[in-house]
């Protein structure tokens, strides 16, 4: 079972996605993948780390700072980072964990043709995993699993009915 948790930028998906792997966790379910939370420096967003969810080993997606790199808006990626990062978090996940998480399934992640090969086993795979994913790529990866869209007026309650899949 696939799961892709996907909506407008601020509606809450990777809040919601972090509630469910707290409440996976609690349930005793091994959880690997990633997260891409956002670097913020004095309230003002400079980028996005890259965590293990597992490991916590952590490196730096994408920032403001970074002189090379693909670009996206304002950021630069840092593959170099990312790929020593996820690539071992999301082996590891499928090899070792009960449920794999991704967060996020984006533009700055697919400029990674490892990581874009790494999606497409873990999504070939019969490993349950639960994905956020960026809205303009829900035709291309949703025929996977089941798409949800995360609203500020369901955002609170979508973990409760995610977590009835496990």
């Amino acid at each position: 079972m696939k799961i892709f948790l996907t909506g407008k930028p601020g509606s809450g998906k990777s809040t919601v996605l972090m509630k469910v792997i707290e409440n996976l966790k609690k349930k005793g379910l091994k959880i690997g993948g990633i997260i891409t939370p956002e670097i913020r420096v004095e309230g003002k967003r400079i980028g996005f780390k890259v965590i293990d969810v597992h490991s916590k080993e952590e490196g730096i997606l994408a920032s403001v700072d970074q002189k090379v790199g693909p670009r996206v808006g304002k950021y630069r990626v840092n593959l170099e980072d990312f790929e020593r990062v996820a690539l071992k978090a999301l082996d590891f996940a499928l090899n070792e964990c009960d449920v794999i998480c991704v967060d996020e399934l984006g533009r700055m992640e697919l400029f990674s043709e490892k990581f874009k090969r790494k999606i497409e086993e873990i999504l070939r795979s019969s490993k349950p995993a639960i994905i956020v994913l960026h809205r303009n790529l829900t035709e291309r990866y949703g025929k996977y699993g089941k798409v949800i869209w995360v609203t500020v007026e369901n955002r609170d309650k979508l973990p409760e009915e995610i977590l009835k899949n496990f």
